[in-house]
């Protein structure tokens, strides 16, 4: 007998709990952004790295063409 509730999709994970912003002032405010922006920059640069792995093990993996 299966479960029902396995058929139904996984809800995604949230991986950053977004603070409560009516009690941070305008500094602490910029603050945040920057690291946030920081925080972006490191998962376009681990973006970067994963894709140019798979850029290259795809040319690895190409078929030579044909004769």
């Amino acid at each position: 007998m299966t479960n029902p509730e396995e058929d139904l999709p996984r809800p995604a994970k949230k991986l950053l709990v977004p603070p409560v912003l009516d009690m941070l002032g305008v500094d602490e405010l910029n603050a945040y952004i920057a690291d946030l922006n920081a925080e972006i920059s490191r998962v376009q640069r681990a973006i970067a790295s994963k894709q140019a792995h798979k850029d290259a093990a795809a040319a690895f993996f190409k078929a030579p063409p044909a004769p």
